[in-house]
């Protein structure tokens, strides 16, 4: 039975879903999965997000209970022995503040953690939400949303859904070896996004290969509220 890793609170979750072709993504598919699309679409996400309240099997660490986390991810899923599929993320790269994050993420799930100055801002006025994450590699990138300030349910179906409704994390710990953590949380809902502004060097922060979407406009963007999560232990499969 998996046991409880980490409890945490992610909040505003600002996300940038970009198309690209599925084999762009073939080498970080982890054994296992295969990648899940959406109406036959491959998509990568953006996503900002604050990390609030974190507690480490229940205790929490001084000084590390409320950062800011980035990453770029995408979609993946793994059948079951009993024919059923579980729907899940794969993550690129995953950006922190803290380094004592960014280590316990490398050695106990093999994550792609790395640790970078950020920052962020959350403002309401006018009825409207602006949310902000920016980081810092040679120069500061950002992320930011600006959305209608009450938030709304999840549409059946929809694009919105398919990306915030993967409840597992597969890991690629080599090409033969693969990782699955549960992460539970209840249904989210989202604020309507107005305007996107994405002002990031994707070729310095992930790599040549992920540079074109420098000059790719977002298929789509969204903005939810986030919720209290729990992430299980992590088991091989």
């Amino acid at each position: 039975m998996l046991t409880s890793f980490l409890t945490a609170e992610w909040r505003k979750l600002a996300m940038v879903n970009y198309t690209v072709s599925p084999d762009l993504l073939q080498p970080f598919v982890p054994k296992h999965t295969e990648l899940d699309l959406f109406e036959g679409q491959c998509f990568v996400s953006l996503i900002g997000f604050l990390f609030d309240k974190v507690s480490l099997l229940g205790v929490p660490i001084p000084f590390h209970t409320t950062f800011e986390e980035v990453n770029l991810r995408f979609y993946v899923k793994h059948r079951t022995k009993d024919g059923q599929w579980k729907r899940g993320v794969t993550f690129v790269k995953e950006i922190v503040p803290k380094y004592a994050v960014s280590w316990v993420a490398n050695v106990v799930y093999n994550e792609p953690y790395v640790t970078l100055p950020m920052r962020h801002e959350w403002q309401t006025a006018n009825e409207q939400l602006r949310v902000s994450y920016e980081w810092k590699q040679k120069e500061w990138n950002r992320l930011e949303l600006l959305a209608d300030a009450t938030s709304v349910p999840l549409t059946a179906g929809s694009l919105e859904e398919f990306i915030t409704e993967h409840y597992w994390g597969y890991t690629k710990y080599n090409n033969f070896t693969t990782y699955e953590y549960g992460v539970e949380h209840p249904r989210w809902e989202v604020y309507p996004v107005k305007t996107h502004n994405v002002d990031v060097n994707f070729e310095a922060v992930y790599g040549p290969n992920f540079g074109f979407l420098s000059h790719q406009s977002p298929h789509s963007a969204l903005l939810a509220e986030g919720s209290a999560i729990v992430v299980k232990s992590a088991q091989k499969l």
